[in-house]
C-alpha cells in the first residue's frame, strides 16, 4: 500500500510541476506567435540584422511571416521567421525566386537558410520583377 502512494504522490508532483512550467511559459510569453507587426517592426528587424539597412520598399507578407525590402541602393533583404525569432539576409544573384499568382517563394545562395512562400497579393508581380534583376 506504500508503494501505491509513493507512487500517486510522484503522479501528483509531475502534474503541478507540468501545470507550473505552463504558467511560467505563459507569463513570459513564450512560444507566441510570432509575426511582423508593421513597417516600423520590419524596419527595425532590419536595421537589427544590418545595422544602417534603410530600406525604401517594403512589402509584408499578408500572414506577417515575413517581409521583402529594397533599399535606395538597389539591395535587397529578406526577412523570414525561424522559430522564436526573425533571420535575415540580403540576396544576391545566386538567390532563386518563383512566382505564384499571388505568393513569391524566395531563397537565398545559403542553403541553410531555407526557403520561404511570401503572399505579397497582387505586388507579387512586381517584386518577382525586381528580383531578376538584382545586380549585386
Amino acid at each position: 500500500m506504500d508503494g501505491a502512494l509513493i507512487e500517486l504522490a510522484k503522479l501528483g508532483g509531475s502534474i503541478v510541476a507540468i501545470l507550473f512550467l505552463f504558467w511560467l511559459a505563459r507569463g513570459l510569453n513564450l512560444g507566441g506567435d510570432l509575426r511582423i507587426r508593421d513597417e516600423a517592426h520590419a524596419r527595425a528587424l532590419a536595421d537589427e540584422a544590418i545595422c544602417g539597412f534603410v530600406p525604401t520598399d517594403i512589402i509584408i507578407d499578408r500572414a506577417g511571416i515575413g517581409a521583402l525590402m529594397k533599399d535606395a541602393a538597389g539591395h535587397h533583404m529578406l526577412i523570414r521567421r525561424h522559430g522564436a525569432a526573425f533571420v535575415a539576409r540580403l540576396l544576391d544573384r545566386h538567390s532563386e525566386s518563383r512566382l505564384d499568382h499571388n505568393f513569391l517563394t524566395i531563397g537565398t545562395s545559403e542553403k541553410t537558410f531555407g526557403k520561404v512562400t511570401l503572399n505579397l497579393g497582387k505586388d507579387a508581380q512586381y517584386w518577382a520583377a525586381g528580383l531578376r534583376h538584382i545586380a549585386v
